[in-house]
């Protein structure tokens, strides 16, 4: 538990710059867009535990904020599926940024050993938790 407060203490400061322009909740769905293909409409209302209207409405307000995008599924033109607009990634990449800096000095005080273990254990945990490098949307914002 100590160590999950560390982590929710990192994510919380990365997003402090961006609190002003979206709400923790639209940055889960900036971040779900980022990370996973084909992102549509039902795929957030799911993510989110949210009624899909819900979801719909959150969409409507990051497309009239210019950081997301809807365009036509190249699996099924009936389907539409979100991006980031270039504001968005801009955005994502800020918070993703903050995060990296943040857990970069955290594990420069740790031990080249400890460091080295603590590797396969944060990856299996990922896994554990559902998150799949191979998934990654954009793996230039993660996986660097």
């Amino acid at each position: 538990m100590l160590a999950a407060r560390a982590l929710v203490a990192v994510a919380a400061r990365s997003v402090v710059e961006v609190e002003a322009i979206v709400s923790m909740s639209q940055l889960r769905i900036l971040v779900l867009v980022a990370t996973r293909k084909q992102v549509n409409l039902g795929s957030v209302a799911t993510e989110l535990g949210v009624h899909p209207s819900n979801a719909s409405r959150a969409c409507d307000r990051l497309v009239e904020a210019g950081l997301l995008q809807r365009r036509d599924s190249t699996a099924d033109r009936r389907n539409l599926v979100l991006e980031l607009s270039l504001r968005g990634e801009a955005l994502v990449r800020s918070v993703v940024e903050n995060r990296r800096a943040a857990m970069q000095a955290i594990l420069s005080k740790m031990s080249t050993q400890d460091r080295v273990e603590l590797t396969p254990a944060l990856r299996a945990f990922a896994a554990a938790a559902g998150e799949n490098p191979a998934d990654a949307g954009d793996a230039r914002l993660w996986l660097t």
